[in-house]
This record gives C-alpha cells, sequence and structure tokens, in this order.
C-alpha cells in the first residue's frame, strides 16, 4: 500500500532553466502547450538596456544577458497562488509560494554566470533536490547554496536552506572504456554541503515537501525491458582500489507537481533509470484520474540506438502527454523522433527560458 502522503494541487507552475546543454532564445514554443518567456525578444527590451544615443532606438540587445549552454541541468521550479486541495476534498484557499531548485549543473561559475543574467530572485528557494549523484548535476551546489542564502539574508529572512539527497553517495563514478576507464569529478561531499551551510535531508523513499505540493522520488523502480541504465557506468572502492559495475545509478529521483486542470509535471535529471519507468513511478502515486501534463528534463536517449528510441517514443506517446520537453542528455534524434510522433507536442528545455504551466 502507498502511504506517501497526497501531493496537494496547484494553481499554477513556472519552471526556469538556468543549465541546460542547448540554447535557443528564438525558436517560439508549439500552439497550446506552455508558454515560455525569456526569449531574445523580453532580453532586448530590458530596463537595463536602454539607450538614448542612437536616434530612434530605445535598447540595444547585449549579449551579455543571453545565458550560455552548459553539459548539465538545473532548473528553478516555482509554485504561485496555491490552491490547495485537502485528503478530504475540501479546498482551502491560500497564497502560498514554494520554490525548489532542482539540480545544480556542471560547474559553479557556469551556475552563477546564468543565474545572474536570468536577474533571477533566490530568496525564496527553501530546498534544492540533488536529482543524482553525477557531476553535471551537483558541480554548482555549493556555489548554489551560498548564492541562495546571500540572497536570503539581503533581504533579512531566515537563511535556512535544505538540501535533499539520496543517502548513497559514490565516492567516484566513472565510465568503463573498452581499453580504459575514465573518472568523473566528485561530487561535493555530504561535509561540504553541510559547511556550505545547508541543512541535508537523506531521503530514499518517496516523500512530498513544502505543503505537499513537490513529491520527490525514492529510486524508481526498473519495470520495462530496454531502460537497462548506463552502459559502462562503474563507481570506485577506495578500500580494495577497484572500480566496479554500477549501471543503474539507483540514487537517481525525480520530482513531480500536480497542477490543477492540467496534470502531473515530471522533472527528470537524466533518466539512467529510463524516462519511462520514471514517469510510470510518477503516476503510480497520483489518484487514478490524474493526466500526464509534461515530463521536462534529460531523458537519455543521446547515445541509444534507434530501437531504444522508437520504444521510448511509443510508450510515451502511450502515455499521453499534452508536452514533453526532453533537455540536456536527450539528444535531437529523441526531439526528431517525438516530434514525427506526436506532432506539437515538443517543446525542448533550453536554458534561459521560463516555463509557465
Amino acid at each position: 500500500m502507498d502511504t506517501t502522503p497526497l501531493l496537494q494541487e496547484v494553481d499554477s507552475l513556472e519552471a526556469t532553466v538556468i543549465i541546460d546543454n542547448e540554447l535557443d532564445p528564438m525558436s517560439p514554443a508549439a500552439p497550446d502547450t506552455v508558454h515560455l518567456a525569456g526569449q531574445i525578444g523580453s532580453i532586448a527590451v530590458r530596463p537595463d538596456s536602454e539607450i538614448s544615443d542612437r536616434g530612434d532606438a530605445t535598447h540595444e540587445l547585449r549579449m551579455g544577458n543571453i545565458c550560455c549552454a552548459a553539459h548539465g541541468l538545473s532548473i528553478l521550479i516555482s509554485k504561485h497562488g496555491a490552491h490547495l486541495v485537502s485528503i478530504l476534498q475540501t479546498a482551502t484557499k491560500g497564497g502560498k509560494k514554494h520554490s525548489v531548485l532542482f539540480d545544480a549543473g556542471p560547474e559553479e561559475d557556469a551556475w552563477e554566470r546564468n543565474a545572474k543574467r536570468l536577474r533571477l530572485n533566490l530568496a525564496p528557494v527553501e530546498v534544492i533536490q540533488l536529482s543524482h549523484w553525477h557531476r553535471d548535476h551537483s558541480g554548482g551546489l555549493l556555489r548554489a547554496i551560498r548564492m541562495i542564502k546571500d540572497a536570503k539574508r539581503s533581504e533579512g529572512i531566515s537563511d535556512n536552506l535544505v538540501v535533499d539527497l539520496h543517502p548513497d553517495r559514490p565516492v567516484y563514478r566513472g565510465i568503463a572504456l573498452p581499453q580504459q576507464i575514465v573518472s568523473l569529478e566528485a561530487d561535493p561531499t555530504f561535509e561540504e554541503i553541510s559547511n556550505t551551510g545547508a541543512v541535508i535531508e537523506k531521503n530514499d523513499e518517496t516523500h512530498t515537501i513544502l505543503d505537499d505540493m513537490f513529491l520527490v522520488s525514492g529510486e524508481i523502480p526498473r519495470v520495462t525491458p530496454y531502460e537497462t541504465g548506463l552502459k559502462g557506468a562503474v563507481r570506485y572502492d577506495p578500500e580494495s582500489k577497484e572500480w566496479y559495475s554500477d549501471e543503474l545509478i539507483a540514487d537517481e529521483r525525480f520530482l513531480a507537481v500536480n497542477v490543477k486542470d492540467k496534470g502531473l509535471v515530471v522533472f527528470t535529471g537524466c533518466s539512467h533509470g529510463g524516462v519511462i519507468n520514471a514517469t510510470r513511478d510518477a503516476m503510480k502515486h497520483m489518484p487514478e484520474n490524474t493526466l500526464l501534463h509534461c515530463v521536462v528534463g534529460g531523458f537519455h536517449l543521446a547515445t541509444s540506438d534507434d530501437v531504444q528510441v522508437q520504444k521510448t517514443v511509443t510508450d510515451l506517446k502511450r502515455l499521453d502527454p499534452a508536452v514533453l520537453m526532453p533537455g540536456h542528455c536527450s539528444g535531437w534524434r529523441s526531439k526528431f523522433a517525438i516530434e514525427k510522433a506526436m506532432p506539437g507536442t515538443l517543446v525542448p528545455c533550453t536554458v534561459g527560458t521560463s516555463i509557465t504551466f
């Protein structure tokens, strides 16, 4: 029996992509999908780009205001004007707003640069959730913690900040190639995170946070026969000084939000456990009539063969999402296959955009 607290509905949801592999500030979203902000038109007419020395020109488009792509993922997720529905189905109105940072990209300078270029107000962030222990998701974590806490103090509010982590942190992860092993950089340690001033909460079971507005998954059940993890993934054992297989990346967890009159929005870090496995697991925690509205983040299909891409797209279509927003490690082939199979559904998850559901 599922004992996870009921995920509450929210009136609206906004997600700002701070880090992603792809930059595209020009392409509009497909009609009837999501509202996008932060594209080049709005960047060009920011108040700080006003000019008065060039005739009728009113603004200057400044390249320093455009975010830069990086190999990784970081999304700031906010819920606005929450209209909560209790377990007893009695509606309670409240002007509550909660914000979560989902992952922190590959390195500190990239995260700080883009956060500043986006003019983000970081003070409302209450929780950082790390999807899994891989450096392209954790590398900017310590800088993000410091910047969020500084923003809180500058606004005169409590600088309490929780970091939600899976307890099983590898010392090192790597990839076993045919002739050699390539080690990844180490993730920040629990001690480093704590010393930066964050409160660590370790979770490997599904749970809700912030007035039950966000659902953080436990370890993702592996059900589909074709989603088999990260090929060649290994982790290092410092005692034996040996590397051993770690293809499941069992510590990966997703984040989910239930948007009123829309359905479930699922945020995936890399989908090493499979985007289908993750999405199906998310739906299992919802009431039976809940719709799947959107899946956002890494689908981990960039290096997959055509067979796996097609099987994934076929099963995504069966889940019947209104919108799909593949980013990070999804790859152009999967995006092409999604648009071909489900025309009008695709909205790429590109850096610098703010998405409103």
